[in-house]
């Protein structure tokens, strides 16, 4: 049976390459803020750029924040949308989700190391997780992001930027990549692929 997934209409800017990775993987993922629509969904993707105050008022007008939590499909989140399913961001201060327990912090601020963290970098693997099957530890994937969460009990994959901090966690049907998958090449697109075979 053909995966059909469902977007998140969250107002990120990565929309249209995220529908663009997924096509290239076969899949037409409409892209929606229509509840019925993101429960009937055989999964859910949650994207997110910009500010986790801004992505959550728009959840909230669209009656997602109490829907979200209740899905029962794999659910990945993308960058922002990782930090969407944590209890909240420094952000603006952010209430998020609540999916998973924990608080995005900011970079420290560094000379060395320019905030936001934008490029390429390594994510090593710390724990067993659908979405690294078949791939090399220490993949590069690509990563822009200002905040970010420590390593926790539901961390799969670690990167590096001045400390690590939590490059992929998984918690029951929740998944979530800090980075850009549909930006990251040949690991990206196998991360993605992983996901829809969940």
């Amino acid at each position: 049976m053909n995966p059909t997934p469902v977007i998140i209409a969250s107002g990120g800017a990565n929309l249209a390459s995220l529908c663009f990775a997924l096509q290239r993987l076969g899949c037409d993922a409409p892209v929606s803020e229509d509840p019925e629509l993101i429960e009937s969904a055989s999964h859910v993707i949650l994207p997110g750029v910009g500010a986790a105050r801004d992505a959550m008022d728009r959840l909230t007008a669209a009656g997602l924040t109490e829907v979200i939590p209740r899905l029962r499909q794999p659910v990945l989140g993308i960058c922002l949308g990782l930090q969407l399913l944590y209890t909240g961001s420094d952000e603006d201060d952010a209430e998020c989700l609540g999916i998973i327990p924990g608080q995005a912090r900011r970079f420290p601020a560094s000379s060395r190391l320019p905030v936001p963290q934008m490029g390429w970098n390594a994510v090593r693997k710390v724990a067993d997780t659908p979405l690294l099957q078949g791939l090399e530890d220490g993949g590069y994937a690509y990563f822009i992001h200002s905040y970010a969460l420590v390593k926790g009990p539901q961390t799969c994959g670690v990167a590096d930027y001045g400390g690590v901090f939590s490059a992929m966690v998984q918690h029951d049907n929740f998944f979530a990549t800090q980075f850009h998958p549909e930006r990251s090449a040949r690991f990206g697109a196998a991360v993605l692929s992983n996901f829809l075979r969940i």
